[in-house]
């Protein structure tokens, strides 16, 4: 039986990294000689708790790019099922912005915070504009030494592309500081927050880079290698 890996997102065709996604997993897979198979759930599907439960019948979770999701809290809702059930999680660009959005609200207890996309009056958002659009560019990420990043990458530094404009809020990043059950395993040559990882969770990753474009060049990426490995194989 494949390992059945839920994409929760609002899948659209004209989005390359909705595109990316389902072969960016089938080179993995075939890396690691399993088999795979990706369902996409659009989160209009995540209304109320009987529908975020039965993600358990998933192996993995991917939280995907292109918010404003229609469905924000039910986003929320299942990338909590995954932090708290040990479903091994993958989330990029937009599922970076809401994996923090959900660790800030259920473990730090800030039930208050905020996407600027979707509320771009809130004083202090969580999430907020980026003042440099890093829409379709490509910057270096440099790797914490020791981080499982690093296990994966074997490398002190890598290339990553972008498709974002909103990234977490510099005001808010003292709060990650020092803590154990969050680590910051990636950050662009500005200091910015590029990774996150749940260290006691078994596989818990998120990046605001979009590391499935590597399938667009025929690439295994190493994190989503480390994803479907956790997945399929623990």
């Amino acid at each position: 039986m494949p390992g059945l890996i839920a994409l929760i997102g609002d899948y659209n065709a004209s989005v390359t990294a909705h595109v990316a996604i389902p072969p960016a997993l089938e080179l993995a897979a075939r890396a690691l000689q399993v088999d795979v198979e990706p369902v996409w759930i659009p989160t209009t599907e995540l209304a109320g708790a009987a529908a975020v439960r039965a993600l358990r019948a998933y192996q993995g979770i991917w939280c995907v790019p292109a918010s404003p999701y229609a469905n924000t809290e039910g986003t929320i809702s299942a990338i909590s099922l995954a932090r708290v059930e040990g479903v091994p999680f993958l989330g990029t660009c937009g599922g970076f912005q809401h994996a923090l959005i959900e660790y800030f609200r259920n473990v730090l207890g800030a039930t208050g915070v905020a996407h600027a996309e979707l509320d771009p009056h809130a004083e202090h958002p969580l999430i907020s504009r980026l003042s440099c659009s890093l829409v379709e560019v490509t910057g270096t990420i440099r790797i914490a030494p020791g981080s499982l990043a690093h296990r994966l990458y074997g490398a002190d530094s890598v290339e990553e592309a972008y498709h974002c404009n909103y990234d977490l809020n510099p005001e808010f990043v003292s709060l990650l500081r020092g803590r154990s059950d969050l680590h910051v395993e990636g950050r662009d040559e500005s200091g910015d927050i590029r990774i996150i990882r749940l260290p006691h969770h078994p596989f818990f990753v998120a990046t605001l880079f979009q590391p499935e474009r590597s399938s667009l060049k025929g690439l295994v990426h190493p994190l989503i290698r480390g994803f479907v490995s956790a997945a399929v194989l623990s």
